[in-house]
């Protein structure tokens, strides 16, 4: 009998053996428009489900129109699913400092204010000494030309923004490909990292 990768996990059952799980488990990165982020992070093999939404503010379920107002402490930031057992946490650290400008305190690209900021949320003190290490190798390299002032904060509530923000690039890919061009994040980024720039 030939199985398919859609049988195997019922004919282990079957013979008693356990089907293999995914290793599921959470990162947060804010960094800047969360579209974009969503986007550089879904083409990242071993990531399962990337959401859009808001951290680190003061008010409960907050909407676009609140967090806009910069008011709210809130960031736009991306919260990721990935198997662990495909992609470290390590690795998706080392893409994140590669997909933004973390030498910029006020924003990203053209979009300015604090909810633009960049930040990596720490679920864990695993995640946290790891995120923390990658932060103070980034600047020892001396590959940037200023210091990383991205923050390592402990993840706080995070809120998933409204439908239309979710897969905004596949739902809306001319307005978003206009969007992103326009933005200058791809220039920049390239500016910034060179070869090591990730980015469409």
């Amino acid at each position: 009998m030939r199985l398919t990768h859609l049988t195997l996990a019922a004919a282990l059952t079957i013979v008693g053996l356990p089907a293999q799980a995914e290793t599921r488990e959470t990162a947060i990165f804010a960094g800047g428009c969360f579209w974009c982020v969503e986007s550089d992070f879904d083409k990242i093999d071993g990531v399962l489900e990337t959401v859009s939404g808001y951290i680190g503010g003061h008010l409960d379920n907050p909407t676009y129109k609140q967090v806009v107002r910069e008011d709210t402490g809130h960031y736009e930031a991306v919260q990721i699913t990935y198997d662990a057992d495909l992609v470290s946490y390590e690795t998706l650290v080392h893409a994140f400092w590669r997909s933004v400008n973390p030498t910029d305190p006020g924003g990203q690209f053209c979009d300015r204010g604090d909810s633009y900021r960049t930040a990596v949320f720490a679920i864990d003190d695993a995640q946290r000494g790891i995120a923390e290490a990658s932060k103070q190798a980034l600047d020892e390299s001396g590959v940037l030309d200023a210091p990383v002032v991205t923050p390592i904060l402990d993840a706080a509530p995070f809120w998933p923004a409204e439908d239309y923000h979710q897969d905004y690039d596949k739902k809306n890919p001319l307005r978003y490909s206009f969007y992103r061009l326009s933005c200058g994040r791809d220039a920049e980024v390239r500016a910034v990292w060179g070869d090591e720039a990730l980015t469409h």
